[in-house]
């Protein structure tokens, strides 16, 4: 383990102690709200950088939106992503950006996580459970109602799919406006959306035909992943010569990694861009995703691309896509065999 990791570890378990009294949300009654539509403002907490993670913060968000029908969405999010990802969101009024590293830019760092007081806000949410900085910021903002993220509750009880870090804090948030009258318990939880807009569709399509023709439709593959979540050469080198003789009347193309590595060793057309949206533009026209748990993933089920997710870790059921089509799998105990079994579903579906 490096240096760094522990260190990391070390100040989270500082800051989960610290922090260990703040958060119990309180349970509001019927009547604390008159209505839906006098919600005029809510803050959700999301304090981490990552691609994949503020993704995950896409279903709550849209179950918001769909509650509160006049209230504008301010995020607190670290990084440069969030105004990429939630800039086609008309109602996302604000993102707060906090530096990724907060002590290299404390003043910085200072003056906007300060900025979560200068709103008034109906509702404050924390996004994700568990998050002592979540808890920290919906605490501190001015806030009539505010959502911590119901550690002290295991919402699998009831709803087995709670266990994924995306429903959990919708059911979280269902369960308080349940306690103040309104119910939306019947509708299903929505999946990751980037929420592409049609010119970046359109422009989604060029890309894609600039690689191949149009001829076959295309079956899109991730072979890069960080660490451990990472399958090497000799599991992607056989596997993709294996796609090749499954599904001839395919193309196989592969989307690359920022990094500009291929685990097939560029062995099929490939497509390469720095641009996040473009990247999800570009997958909506495939017709399924395959590749291993990590932000390009969550990516691919954003755009609304079927996802055929390999985990080799047993936490599928708290990452896993959930959109229409997709499937996770934990490859640890899975041939091949399996693995295209549950591609033919996808195309044959």
């Amino acid at each position: 383990m490096s240096q760094k990791v522990k260190i990391n570890r070390y100040r989270r378990r500082i800051t989960k102690s610290l922090t260990k009294g703040i958060g119990k949300t309180k349970t509001p009654k019927k009547g604390d709200l008159k209505s839906v539509e006098d919600v005029k403002r809510v803050l959700i907490v999301r304090t981490n950088h990552r691609l994949g993670n503020l993704l995950l913060v896409t279903p709550l968000l849209q179950e918001v939106l769909d509650t509160f029908p006049n209230a504008q969405v301010d995020l607190m999010v670290q990084g440069f992503l969030g105004p990429v990802l939630f800039e086609s969101y008309d109602r996302v009024d604000h993102i707060i950006r906090l530096p990724r590293k907060p002590f290299k830019e404390l003043g910085k760092y200072i003056k906007n996580a300060s900025s979560v007081r200068k709103h008034k806000y109906d509702f404050a949410i924390n996004a994700v459970k568990g998050s002592s900085s979540g808890k920290i910021y919906t605490q501190l903002s001015r806030a009539k109602f505010k959502i911590y993220g119901g550690d002290e509750v295991d919402y699998s009880k009831n709803h087995p799919d709670a266990v994924h870090i995306a429903k959990q804090q919708v059911y979280a948030f269902r369960d308080f406006m349940n306690h103040l009258g309104f119910s939306r318990d019947q509708f299903p939880i929505k999946p990751l959306n980037i929420n592409l807009t049609p010119d970046e569709l359109v422009q989604g399509k060029k890309r894609l035909l600039e690689i191949v023709d149009d001829s076959k439709p295309v079956i899109s593959i991730f072979t890069f992943a960080t660490g451990a979540k990472c399958y090497k050469p000799d599991w992607w080198i056989p596997f993709y010569n294996r796609l090749l003789e499954e599904y001839p009347d395919y193309h196989i193309v592969e989307i690359l990694p920022y990094e500009n590595v291929s685990q097939i060793e560029f062995a099929a057309p490939s497509y390469y861009s720095k641009d996040i949206r473009e990247i999800a533009a570009f997958t909506s026209h495939t017709q399924v995703w395959i590749g291993a748990d990590c932000g390009i993933m969550h990516l691919a089920s954003a755009s609304g691309v079927p996802v055929v997710g390999l985990f080799s870790r047993a936490n599928r059921h708290v990452y896993e896509p959930f959109n229409d089509g997709s499937f996770s799998l934990f490859t640890g105990d899975l041939a091949y065999d399996d693995i295209i079994e549950a591609v033919n579903s996808v195309l044959n579906s």
